[in-house]
């Protein structure tokens, strides 16, 4: 799999406001303020790079680092794994302008020896350890204080306390007004993409989002390229960086199409991203190149995370399907509005409108081809993805293939898929044998099936220069879905969804929707649909918001 994430955890994707750190050289202008530390810079050599580059730093210690932003250096902070450790020894390591390290148990000769390396005579060490190695190196112990609770520690905390309460219904009504007392929460063992790339300790997070708030150090011999990090960065890469010199852009999710400004800085010229959940050297070039392909609604050119879709359902024939059709498209955009707007209350990121159209209908007839299957003509679409466009929104197309397969129909609506905000859903209820009629079993796929769409989508995307497409995947079963573990989902093109259309009562939907998360891989998103007739009741969006976790990606109104 392309995208890589350390397996830590937490509850929100915004983009982190950065507390500050009672640090010399604090800066409490943002992310990056440090003009002292860029100016500072002029005049020096840049750092030779040879195109969009990751520094790994899998094992957290800041060797990486060290050993690419670092030539020489009088001395070394090192630090244990404890946050109060790593958060004395970044205070020194950006005020002296010298590499931060972390202390493993069993990595003091690699410290030595790039103490070596760097003609180091003396190791600051921050905490309680001894390094057997260090031999005539001179070693000053540090003063450590308790770790500070910060203003981004609080908010984790609250953030995970929230979770974990049961949500209290409001008046905010779904398309029919309907609304309910408070719902149960669904058990959660698994997170979504976007959770998974933000997990871990919150006082780690806290701390690693304090020091990339700092101005760089400003006795650089280097001038650095822009640093892209994340929550996830280790506080001694961080801390190694700033002291260097380097200017770091806090990114809420490891890709940088992220934001429109990550997307603009990373086609300015050559980035440094610092962590392994960037993926490689090469995962992160791929990212930057597909960063050229433009925007989507909402800003940032990943479908997700960076905004939530909120759809009406249905075809253009009538209500019979959904209730999309039961208007004009202007007239269905003018309904969907005020719902969105009740979902953007609830979230920080971008909520934009969506249309998800059934451009293929399951038949009980063969029709001309035999195919059971009932393919409207592209043109008979353009009216409903035209308005959502115009709204800032975006269209998904739903296939229902009968007895033809997933592709043959999908290349049906190609010039229609290469607009920029028109993705694809594939329903395998509606796919059934050579022998079978629809309606007589609920149908399925495999993970081969879906692999040869998902690839030619991609290439599409690719081919078209286009940002990344939302791929859905529609399921209620597990069996709709054959060997789904074995789906390849390494496609940066894409945004792989998949769509729990079970309906009914709560606790059925909250199973439903538990059974399809147990094994699924982090590489998914989660959809959500809401049965304006089937569900007893339909939710709210609050309900849908506060009682559904994770929060789904897309939520559609049938």
């Amino acid at each position: 799999m392309r995208r890589s994430r350390s397996p830590l955890k937490t509850a929100t994707i915004a983009l982190a406001t950065a507390a500050t750190l009672a640090l010399t050289g604090c800066s409490a202008a943002g992310p990056d303020s440090g003009e002292a530390g860029a100016s500072a810079q002029s005049g020096a050599p840049r750092l030779a790079t040879s195109g969009p580059e990751t520094l790994a730093d899998a094992d957290g210690t800041g060797l990486d680092v060290t050993r690419r932003f670092f030539e020489a250096a009088d001395e070394l902070v090192v630090a244990t794994a404890q946050a109060d450790s790593q958060r004395t020894a970044a205070t020194e390591a950006v005020e002296r302008g010298v590499p931060m390290l972390v202390f493993t148990g069993d990595n003091g000769q690699a410290i030595v020896d790039e103490a070596a390396r760097l003609g180091a005579k003396e190791l600051l060490t921050a905490g309680e350890f001894e390094i057997p190695e260090a031999g005539e190196l001179e070693v000053t112990p540090l003063a450590v204080g308790a770790a500070e609770t910060t203003a981004s520690a609080e908010a984790e905390a609250e953030a995970e306390a929230e979770a974990g309460a049961t949500a209290t219904a409001t008046e905010a009504d779904g398309p029919d007004g309907a609304s309910d007392p408070a719902l149960p929460v669904p058990p959660s063992e698994q997170e979504d993409p976007a959770q998974a790339a933000h997990e871990g300790d919150p006082e780690i997070l806290a701390l690693a989002r304090d020091i990339a708030s700092l101005a760089p150090a400003r006795n650089s011999e280097l001038t650095l390229p822009p640093l892209l990090v994340t929550e996830q960065t280790s506080p001694a890469a961080l801390a190694t960086a700033k002291a260097a010199g380097g200017q770091t852009h806090l990114l809420s999710f490891p890709d940088p199409r992220i934001t429109s400004e990550s997307m603009e800085l990373v086609q300015g010229g050559d980035t440094i991203a610092l962590g392994a959940q960037f993926g490689s050297t090469e995962e992160y070039a791929e990212k930057v190149d597909l960063a050229a392909n433009g925007e989507l609604p909402g800003g940032g050119g990943l479908a997700f995370p960076g905004r939530r879709m909120i759809a009406m359902y249905g075809h253009p024939s009538g209500a019979a399907l959904g209730v999309m059709g039961e208007q004009s498209p202007t007239e269905a955009v003018e309904r969907l509005r005020p719902i969105v707007e009740q979902y953007q209350a609830l979230e920080e990121q971008p909520v934009i409108p969506a249309f998800e159209i059934i451009v293929t209908v399951a038949s009980e007839f063969p029709g001309e081809d035999g195919d059971y299957s009932n393919e409207g003509a592209p043109e008979d679409f353009v009216g409903y993805i035209d308005a959502i466009t115009e709204a800032g929104g975006y269209a998904v197309l739903d296939l229902q293939p009968g007895r033809a397969s997933f592709l043959e129909q999908a290349k049906r609506y190609e010039e229609l898929l290469k607009r920029p905000n028109v993705g694809l859903a594939i329903d395998p209820e509606w796919q059934i044998g050579a022998e079978e009629m629809p309606m007589q079993r609920i149908g399925n796929t495999t993970a081969a099936e879906v692999d040869e769409v998902a690839q030619w989508l991609a290439d599409l995307t690719r081919d078209n220069d286009l940002p990344q497409k939302v791929f859905i995947v529609h399921q209620f079963q597990l069996q709709m879905v054959r060997d789904r573990e074995q789906i390849d989902t390494s496609h940066l093109e894409l945004a792989f969804v998949i769509h729990a259309d079970g309906h009914g009562t709560p606790d059925l939907k909250f199973e439903t929707w538990n059974v399809l998360r147990q094994g699924l891989s982090d590489d998914w998103f989660m959809a959500w649909k809401n049965f304006i007739d089937e569900d007893t009741p339909t939710f709210t969006p609050e309900q849908t918001y506060e009682t559904v976790n994770p929060r789904p990606w897309f939520v559609s109104y049938q």
